[in-house]
């Protein structure tokens, strides 16, 4: 009876310690967190110092990777090989653990930041705005590069003519211009057909021009008046550059001036259709290539429409909490009580929740969501980081089996690719390069920490 007792009596200790482990490991993982909400007030009311932000940021960047390098990386590896695994063998095991965990996170990322997570921060916007611009301009560069005229321009110049092409729907029988009138724009064909000829009893037919023909290429060199008349035979689709905003652009480009000047002398016609040299498909490319630069309008204009979709605030919480889950996880597997803590870990991800969340909150005030929503989005970090730090003890702590370790490391490559692929830049886009000082110093704290709890 006596040892029933005692039995009983040590279970329920057992139980309590459980439980109580638990609820500490869930309020670690909050404290962690905690530091979004910082700085999301941050962000949406005090005007901090871009660069400090930066700093603080590239400082967590440098402990983070200093933690996984020792605590996950080495440290795993050394478990391996204690328990039998070659050298060979340990490394092998933490290596494909990481990589499959940068590969999940990366593609994640991405997939989330197609869906309107790409506001959070300003870095990953900036990628993103500038995507959808090629994407949206590759269609356009396609027919540009077909015409004769315009392939004998610098292509890394034609971004700002790409801005002010216009966009034009003419129904089957319709006039575009008339013999006569005079040439104030180059009409490229991107679908259906037109028809060239002159007007009489019956109108005579010179020519048929399809999909990425041009019509009036000498009325952006020359203006003059038009030659035939032009109707479309098909229902047509027409991209249009006027000669009022074709002058307008090489009177604010000289290189492109020069260009056309070169291209307007008395031979023009005869060195178009001589010139045979320049290859469309690398004119496109290059074209294409120029494309590295956002318009404050343009910028409004992607920010307000990847913030519109049904499913962008979705996003925004999923990739809150894809940031927040690794690192919990990790933190929970590794918890072992109050003094078994993994400092170094805990440091690099508090910290930059101050800047990560202050950056997010002000694109996400720019795009219209209301400093109510912002907060609600960034408290979904809180709840994330409780569950994957008790997630962490129970399923990922309290062994030291390969299959433990390997699931850790697979946390770890989550970490590494978050600190590459988001803070780093997002660093970088604030403070410059001289955010690379403060990246070694959390490396060199973060290391003298570990060192200290070894020792």
């Amino acid at each position: 009876m006596g040892c029933t007792v005692i039995l009983e009596n040590s279970c329920s200790g057992r139980d309590m310690t459980f439980y109580t482990d638990l609820m500490l490991v869930g309020l670690v993982g909050l404290g962690t967190t905690s530091s979004v909400m910082i700085g999301a007030a941050f962000g949406l009311y005090v005007p901090f110092p871009k660069k400090v932000l930066a700093g603080t940021l590239a400082f967590a960047a440098g402990s983070l990777i200093a933690a996984l390098a020792i605590e996950l990386g080495f440290e795993g590896a050394s478990d391996l090989h204690k328990h039998g695994a070659s050298v060979h063998a340990a490394w092998a095991i933490i290596a494909i653990g990481f990589s499959i965990g940068a590969v999940f996170y990366y593609g994640a990322s991405l997939l989330l930041e197609q869906k309107g997570a790409a506001i959070r921060y300003p870095s990953r916007f900036q990628e993103y705005a500038l995507d959808r611009k090629r994407q949206a301009a590759r269609e356009r560069i396609g027919l540009l590069s077909k015409c004769e005229l315009l392939r004998h321009l610098p292509p890394e110049e034609i971004e700002p003519l790409i801005e002010r092409v216009s966009e034009r729907d003419l129904s089957e029988g319709e006039v575009l211009f008339r013999a006569g009138e005079p040439g104030d724009a180059l009409y490229i064909v991107g679908k259906g057909s037109l028809e060239v000829l002159v007007e009489g009893e019956p109108p005579r037919i010179l020519a048929e021009l399809g999909e990425g023909q041009a019509v009036g290429e000498m009325a952006l060199l020359n203006g003059g008046v038009r030659t035939a008349t032009v109707r479309a035979k098909l229902d047509s689709h027409l991209l249009s550059i006027s000669k009022a905003n074709f002058d307008q652009l090489i009177a604010d480009d000289p290189r492109l001036a020069a260009a056309v000047r070169r291209l307007s002398h008395d031979r023009a016609i005869s060195n178009l259709s001589s010139h045979k040299d320049v290859n469309p498909t690398l004119w496109a490319a290059l074209a294409r290539g120029s494309l590295e630069h956002l318009s404050r309008k343009e910028e409004t204009r992607l920010l307000h429409e990847a913030s519109a979709g049904p499913s962008a605030g979705l996003a925004i919480v999923f990739g809150n909490i894809l940031d927040t889950i690794p690192g919990c996880l990790v933190i929970g597997a590794k918890f072992s009580g109050l003094e078994g803590l993994s400092l170094t870990l805990i440091l690099g991800m508090w910290l930059g929740g101050i800047p990560e969340a202050a950056a997010s909150a002000a694109m996400l005030r720019k795009a219209g969501f209301s400093d109510r929503k912002v907060f609600g989005l960034w408290s979904t970090v809180l709840a994330a980081g409780i569950v994957a730090a008790i997630a962490g003890k129970l399923f990922m702590g309290g062994s030291d089996s390969g299959v433990a370790i390997f699931a850790q490391a697979i946390a770890g490559g989550a970490i590494l690719a978050l600190v590459a692929h988001a803070m780093i830049p997002e660093a970088l886009h604030k403070g410059g390069s001289a955010v690379v000082l403060p990246a070694v110093g959390g490396f060199l704290f973060a290391l003298y920490l570990a060192m200290l709890e070894s020792a």
